[in-house]
Order: structure tokens, then C-alpha cells, then sequence
């Protein structure tokens, strides 16, 4: 291993009252591809910054390798008091070469003469991708560097990044940008650090190495951690289980959907019953929209079922928008027709946070000062439901300006997702969320029983939640395909430009089922019993939480409230388990 040319020794840091972390010690070697990876709130962006020297650790010694040029990629550059964005890509003394900005801002797609001010998000965090790359680092730390870019940005800067001659430590939430460019892994976890020596591919089955690790040291000790310490960990590795299981699912409503999906024009887009169609929630047909000479959407013709879950991927300007507006009936068609059906209630998720006033706290948002919400017909207790969405239940009373950007996404998407629809539309889900709440934001999304609408530009996201891909080229075209972004791009590779006239493109057979694998009596038992006890336990789970909500019982009868809690409590354990053992019993069949 060479030697290091950026390191930290015994790094602690005091945040608040307390050490945000401690004793950490970590280098960076001159060719080093590091992925830092931690939940939202960890501190990874402040040990960049620590790392780049822009703040200083209450204790430890940071050392460098003489002329080693470190430069950061911030997540929101700082603007003020640039009139023009080439004004902040030349500002300061760390000012990089003219050419060299001019030559990467013109491969980037961005107009550097763009007043500052007005500049959209996708604008500003090019102009600081430009001036980092352009100061020739040998040390570059990058803070979620694929947010607010599009597909073609974000493949530009993978490809800058493959051939880039120094090290690199980021920070990401795009699973695909990290698994194809990473080499190594630090996890910041629990105010400590851990380095492995494999890239992002190889991080959930380290994580779980871990994990069963120190479950064996606790059970080793007798001194098991408290549910209330593991609940967490347990949550984990528990919902990357769920989701093979889901993911499996997903396989075949894409099957299912790819026979719906036909030639366009055709007058059998959607095959079936009666009943099919009338699970029809977005019928568009022929539909043209244009602005000014330019054709944004051209004679797309499209159904939408109830249970879809649609994605819509392009370069920015291709149109994402304009397509999501019109699928909402938030503005007509040039030409054509759109019908929305009559039942549809929707939740727009466009991580606005408008509600996220900074002296406002987290009881305030969620349930607007109370205890209880309702969810889904469900009745929950705020401690409890925050758990749902990986907060600690102390966090009730903080102030939403003392969270972290991905926990202020995080707190939206528990508020938003409380409210009843069967209509969700998420705009950039993703941005600012750490990979542990975009696992329960799979989860969610999979046994959500709406449509789901989402634009997205991450890759892996995309694979894991949708049925279709609606991609835009910026000519008019949408393509149809039945599957996530995977299936989009290697449509993309396959057609030819004469093929491309066609604006909808039947989607490719699903392959022949494996055969069945063989299971034991007992295996075979409890796949075709589970269902059955996991249905009576959510039964008994609700009946206990309509007990549990009524008025004043924890002051009226508090041997109640306990046994009540003590029983919603194992009774979500029992169906846990039971999830995961039906989940393993059906990945075997399907193996």
C-alpha cells in the first residue's frame, strides 16, 4: 500500500454537547477511489470539510504530504456576491486556469456568462463541479456530486473521474455512480470509522459481516444490546431482505406489464377484461405538446393502471417536466386528450420544504403538535412512527433547523407519506437521502397500493422501484419500455435512429420461469401458511393500535397501555420473522 498523503490521526470533533466522533483515524493514499458512507446526520460532510481543511477537529493531527492540492465539492456552493457564475468559478485565490474552466464548462453543457442569482440548481452545481475539476487536484473530496444533474452530466463526470490521475473520497447516494467507481469504503457509523478495502459493490455484504459480528460478541457477553440501541441495525438488515422479496415481486409485475404495452397507435394498448381497464387511472392519447417551434411532447399515447409505477428519465430540458405536468391534469395538451380518473387523489412529493421552517420542530411537522397520526387508516403514536422512518424517538422536540438536509427530506417524506392517496408523485426523491432511507423509501413505495409517478436521475433507485420507464430524448420522442432505467438504456443502445419514429416500442417477453426448486415438508408448509399468519398477525397489530388510541388510556389505565404496547411489539417482531422466513422459502422457489 503506498504511503498516505492526506491523513488524520486520533480526529474528534464536539458537536453541541457532546463528540459527533472520536479517535478516528484515517488516511487517503495517492490513487485511493474512496466511497464514505454513513447514515444522514453522521457527520460525513463535516469530516470532508475536516479533511479539507476548511474546519478544524477539537482534537487529533491532520497531516499532508507537502504541495498536495485538496479540493472540495461542496453540496450547495455559496453564490453570494457573484454577479455571474464564471465570476465564481474564477473567484478567490484558488482561482483555476481560464482555459482549463472554459474547456470543462463547455463539455458540461454550462453557460458560465448565467447570472448567479438566477441560476437553477442544476446550473449552480455545475459551475462548482467546473471550478473543482478545473483546479487540477491531486485530492478531490465530492459531496453528493451527481444532485440536481441529469443523466448525461452524471455519466460525463464518471468517465472525468475514471481517468482522474489523484484520489477521491465521495459521498453519495447514487448507488450505480459508487459501484462503478469506488475501490475502497469508509463507513462512518456510530461516532467511529471502519476502512474495507472493496469499492461500494462489496458494502452491504461487509455491513452484514459486521453486523453478525457484534451480534455474536453481544451474545458472547450476555449483554445483548437494548431494542431500543438495535432497532436500527435490526431494521437494516432486516429491510434488505424484504427487498429481494420485493424486488422479486417487481420482476413480475414488469412481466405482467410488458404485455400491456403495445405499438403505438395500437387500439389494444392495454389487453385484458373489462376489469382491466377499469383500473385505468391515466388514459392519454395522442397527446402533443409543444413551446414556441419546439415539440417537447409528440403524439404519445399511454395508460397508466392502477399499481404502476412509473418512472421518467431524460437530460434536463428534455421534457421530464412537461410530461409529468400533463400525466397530472396540472396543464393540457396542444393536441390530443388526457383523462384523469374521477377518484384520483394525489400527494406531490417535490422536496420543497416549505414546511420545514427552521424553528419549527419535528412534532410540529409531523403531527402538527400532537401525539398521534394517522396512517393509512392506522392509528400510530409519533415515537413509534418516527422509528418507521429511522429517527431516534427523542428527536420528537428538535428544531428543524438543527437537522441535516437528508433528515429534513427524510421528516417530508414521513409527513407526506401519512396522508391518504392513491396518487403518489415524487419529483427527485432521492437528493439529499442517505441509503438506508432509500431502502425504507423502496420499501414504501413497493407496498404502497397507488400509482407512483417519479422522476428521477438515479440509476439504481430506479431499477429497484418501477414498472415502466417513460424516457424523453428533448425531439418529442417517449420511449415506452416495460422495466427501470437498465431496460431503457439498453433499449437506447439497440434502437437505431429510423426505428426511433416509433414513439412507443413493445416491451421485450418476459423469459420462461425457472423451474420450482424442491422444498422439505416442513419448507413447503410454512410457505403456504405464512401468508395466512402474517394477514392475522396485521390484524391483530391494528386491532391492538385502535385499543391503544383510545382517549387518556395511558392515564386512565396504564397497566392496559403497557400490556397493549408490549403486544403491538411482538406481535411486529413474530410478523418480522415470519416476513423473512416466507421471503427466503420464496427466494428458493423462484431460484
Amino acid at each position: 500500500m503506498a504511503a498516505p498523503i492526506l491523513a488524520f490521526e486520533g480526529l474528534g470533533l464536539v458537536q453541541g454537547s457532546g463528540w459527533l466522533f472520536r479517535n478516528l483515524d484515517i488516511h487517503i493514499g495517492p490513487r485511493d477511489r474512496l466511497a464514505l458512507i454513513g447514515r444522514n446526520g453522521a457527520g460525513k460532510t463535516t469530516l470532508l470539510k475536516l479533511l479539507g481543511g476548511s474546519i478544524e477537529g477539537d482534537e487529533g493531527r491532520r497531516t499532508i504530504v507537502p504541495g498536495t492540492r485538496v479540493v472540495i465539492l461542496e453540496q450547495e456552493p455559496d453564490l453570494r456576491g457573484f454577479a455571474t457564475l464564471r465570476d465564481y468559478v474564477m473567484g478567490g485565490d484558488d482561482a483555476p486556469v481560464s482555459y482549463e474552466a472554459d474547456s470543462i464548462a463547455d463539455q458540461l453543457g454550462i453557460d458560465l456568462s448565467r447570472e448567479a442569482a438566477s441560476a437553477s440548481g442544476g446550473e449552480r452545481r455545475r459551475a462548482a463541479i467546473v471550478r473543482a475539476l478545473a483546479q487540477d487536484p491531486d485530492v478531490l473530496l465530492l459531496d453528493e456530486p451527481t444532485n440536481h444533474l441529469d443523466i448525461g452530466a452524471i455519466e460525463w463526470i464518471e468517465d472525468w473521474l475514471k481517468r482522474f490521475r489523484g484520489a477521491f473520497v465521495v459521498i453519495s447516494h447514487d448507488r450505480t455512480f459508487l459501484t462503478r467507481l469506488t475501490k475502497q469504503t469508509l463507513w462512518l457509523d456510530r461516532g467511529a470509522i471502519r476502512r474495507a478495502e472493496v469499492g461500494f459493490g462489496g458494502f452491504e455484504a461487509w455491513t452484514e459481516q459486521v453486523y453478525a459480528e457484534e451480534q455474536r460478541q453481544a451474545e458472547k457477553l450476555e449483554a445483548r444490546l437494548k431494542l431500543e440501541e438495535h432497532w436500527l441495525l435490526r431494521g437494516v438488515t432486516g429491510r434488505r431482505k424484504r427487498n429481494q422479496g420485493r424486488l422479486t415481486k417487481l420482476h413480475e409485475m414488469r412481466a405482467e406489464r410488458a404485455s400491456m404495452v403495445g405499438p403505438q397507435g395500437s387500439a389494444n394498448l392495454v389487453t385484458g377484461s373489462d376489469d382491466t381497464k377499469s383500473k385505468v387511472v391515466i388514459d392519454a392519447k395522442n397527446v402533443t405538446k409543444a413551446y414556441g417551434d419546439r415539440t417537447i411532447i409528440g403524439d404519445l399515447t399511454l395508460r397508466v393502471t392502477r399499481g404502476d409505477r412509473i418512472g421518467i428519465v431524460g437530460r434536463n430540458g428534455a421534457g421530464k417536466s412537461t410530461l409529468l405536468k400533463l400525466l397530472t391534469g396540472e396543464i393540457q395538451p396542444d393536441s390530443g386528450s388526457i383523462k384523469l380518473a374521477q377518484t384520483l387523489d394525489a400527494v406531490v412529493i417535490d422536496q420543497q420544504r416549505s414546511l420545514m421552517a427552521p424553528e419549527k420542530t419535528v412534532r410540529e411537522v409531523v403531527v402538527d403538535g400532537g401525539e398521534w397520526i394517522d396512517v393509512l387508516g392506522v392509528r400510530k403514536h409519533i415515537h413509534g412512527y418516527l422509528k418507521e422512518f429511522l429517527f431516534d424517538p427523542n428527536m420528537v422536540d428538535a428544531k428543524i433547523g438543527s437537522l441535516s438536509g437528508g433528515e429534513r427530506s427524510r421528516l417530508l417524506l414521513a409527513r407526506e407519506f401519512a396522508k391518504p392517496s392513491n396518487l403518489l408523485v415524487l419529483d427527485e426523491p432521492t437528493n439529499d437521502l442517505d441509503l438506508e432511507t432509500l431502502d425504507l423509501l423502496q420499501e414504501v413505495i413497493g407496498d404502497y397500493d397507488g400509482t407512483v409517478l417519479i422522476v428521477s436521475h438515479d440509476r439504481d433507485f430506479l431499477d429497484r422501484t418501477v414498472t415502466i420507464t417513460l424516457g424523453l430524448d428533448g425531439s418529442g420522442t417517449v420511449d415506452v419500455v416495460a422495466g427501470g432505467y437498465e431496460d431503457w438504456e439498453k433499449r437506447r443502445a439497440t434502437q437505431t435512429s429510423g426505428k426511433r419514429a416509433s414513439k412507443k416500442v413493445a416491451a421485450t417477453a418476459p423469459p420462461a420461469p425457472a423451474p420450482r426448486a424442491k422444498l422439505t415438508y416442513k419448507d413447503q408448509r410454512d410457505y403456504e401458511l405464512l401468508p395466512k399468519r402474517i394477514e392475522a398477525l396485521d390484524a391483530q397489530i391494528a386491532s391492538d393500535a385502535a385499543k391503544l388510541a383510545a382517549p387518556n388510556l395511558y392515564m386512565r389505565d396504564n397497566a392496559t397501555f403497557a400490556r397493549l404496547t408490549a403486544a403491538i411489539e411482538a406481535a411486529r417482531a413474530e410478523k418480522e420473522a415470519a416476513e423473512l422466513r416466507w421471503l427466503e422459502l420464496a427466494e428458493q422457489v423462484g431460484e
